[in-house]
């Protein structure tokens, strides 16, 4: 795994860089935002992470290491490959994204290209927890989150009345935003793969 690299920009187009690194130069795949950032004959530290496939290897790159842990954090998610990942970093911070998940916000994790009601359900499901969130965000909990949890199994094609009654079995108390994902899992397992 190529976790960093070091050299010189020799050119910024417009999703990738090319980097020379001990007269090599690296096709790095980035976001905008970091992009932005670069000037060709700049000397620059991208943290990188390398996406092998049967057919290519493809080297993506950014200036934060936030960035490249929130890219490979999104790629665990069914149906998230590395393309989709970039397009969520180009619209949303590494920040954004942790309180989106964090507070089970599917609408705004669906203000990107490709991402629809099912994945951005799947996205909250998997990534609670994984997603850093940042140190000054608002304390968690101080109301009930079980819309949160509704929501979500509404869209992963369950219909009101039974997200509702699934999410009041596994969760009588009032829900904290920090167990949003715990919850819903607990209400999937308890609706097992039937859609009323």
């Amino acid at each position: 795994m190529i976790a960093q690299l070091t050299g010189t920009v020799l050119s910024v187009r417009g999703t990738s860089t090319v980097v020379e690194v001990g007269g090599v130069g690296m096709l790095v795949q980035s976001t905008p935002g970091t992009l932005a950032e670069l000037r060709v004959r700049q000397d620059v530290r991208l943290h990188t992470t390398l996406v092998v496939r049967e057919e290519s290897l493809t080297l993506f790159g950014f200036l934060a290491e936030s960035e490249r842990d929130a890219f490979e954090a999104l790629q665990s998610v069914q149906g998230v490959g590395p393309r989709l990942a970039l397009a969520m970093l180009s619209v949303h911070s590494p920040d954004a994204l942790s309180r989106a998940v964090a507070d089970g916000d599917r609408k705004a994790l669906e203000k990107v290209p490709g991402i629809g009601a099912k994945v951005a359900a799947r996205l909250l499901l998997e990534l609670g927890g994984t997603l850093s969130l940042p140190e000054t965000g608002a304390p968690a909990g101080m109301a009930d989150a079980r819309a949160q949890v509704e929501e979500a199994l509404v869209g992963l094609g369950w219909n009101a009345k039974a997200a509702a009654g699934a999410v009041a079995a596994v969760a009588p108390e009032p829900i904290a935003d920090k167990d949003v994902p715990v919850t819903l899992k607990a209400a999937l397992q308890s609706m097992g793969g039937t859609r009323a």
